[in-house]
């Protein structure tokens, strides 16, 4: 029986609408972004590690599996989740693609790199892919291991900066052909932007890096909905925000001595987070009817 995330993930990829998933990293930026009404959210290998005070190489399968899970149990919209390399061989990406599965989310999605993942990787790239036969192997064992038919496969592929525009495009068809619903592209450049979509047999996502410092083209919903991708993820506009948000008011609270922002500002963000996204209101109710000692709606026979 399909899980409601992967079967709400496959109507959105079925239908004409363009996807928009932002990496958020826990329940509380992921309920955040439910609220401001997104359909799909993404959970980031880079996000994560950050969150959890370490790095993305250094992040394991049962820590992206917890924190998934969290977070697929905290909202109504389908979580598409960052596997990395699908934590090893074949018969290792069959174990992950169960694990995710139990945990709730609607997919994830497997990269061409090494595994494990080395440090230098948010550097540069080097000799970081594997064969394109063993990739395909892997998502051919990935597709066969999920239970559930509507949890979607994504292959990505980071040959782009290695190997170049062609071999890109013959390893996304491969991968497809092993199975993958849809394929995650990195391009270097705007021309190999607009070539992709137009050469892969699936659909692609194309993920927004702000920050990234080798220039790859930060690039909007409508321009890539033109050009033929499917899907938007942004990997890191949410953590950077976090930080610089959390950063900025505890500097500004030992600079003052007093916690930043009016009381007017304060009063109105505490109620709002607990009545809109917590929806500590409901709860309110609940009480009220049954432990605060109002009479309750149930009616006993």
């Amino acid at each position: 029986m399909s899980s409601s995330g992967a079967l709400k993930f496959r109507k959105l990829l079925k239908s004409n609408e363009f996807i928009f998933a932002p990496v958020i990293y826990d329940p509380l930026t992921a309920k955040i972004a439910e609220m401001l009404g997104y359909k799909a959210l993404s959970l980031g290998g880079y996000a994560v590690g950050a969150h959890l005070g370490t790095t993305e190489p250094l992040t394991t399968m049962t820590e992206m599996v917890d924190v998934a899970r969290r977070i697929a149990s905290s909202v109504k919209v389908p979580l598409i989740v960052d596997a990395g390399a699908g934590y090893g061989e074949p018969v290792h990406v069959m174990r992950a693609v169960r694990e995710f599965e139990n945990a709730g989310v609607a997919g994830i999605h497997i990269e061409d790199q090494i595994y494990p993942k080395r440090m230098h990787y948010h550097r540069d790239y080097k000799e970081h892919i594997i064969d394109a036969q063993s990739m395909s192997d892997k998502i051919y064992y990935a597709c066969r291991a999920r239970d559930d038919k509507d949890f979607v496969i994504i292959a990505r592929t980071d040959s782009l900066r290695t190997d170049g525009l062609e071999e890109a495009i013959r390893r996304a068809n491969l991968y497809a052909e092993a199975g993958a619903d849809m394929v995650m592209v990195f391009p270097n450049n705007i021309e190999e932007t607009r070539v992709l979509p137009k050469k892969v047999r699936v659909p692609l996502i194309y993920v927004n890096s702000p920050g990234n410092r080798i220039n790859r083209p930060l690039l909007s919903i409508k321009d890539l909905s033109d050009m033929g991708y499917k899907m938007l993820s942004d990997s890191t506009t949410v953590v950077l925000a976090a930080y610089a948000s959390v950063k900025r008011a505890l500097t500004d609270y030992k600079k003052t001595g007093k916690p930043p922002g009016s009381i007017e500002e304060l009063i109105q963000l505490r109620t709002e987070l607990e009545n809109e996204c917590l929806r500590l209101t409901e709860y309110y109710n609940i009480e009220g009817k049954t432990t605060e000692n109002v009479e309750s709606e149930y009616k006993r026979a």
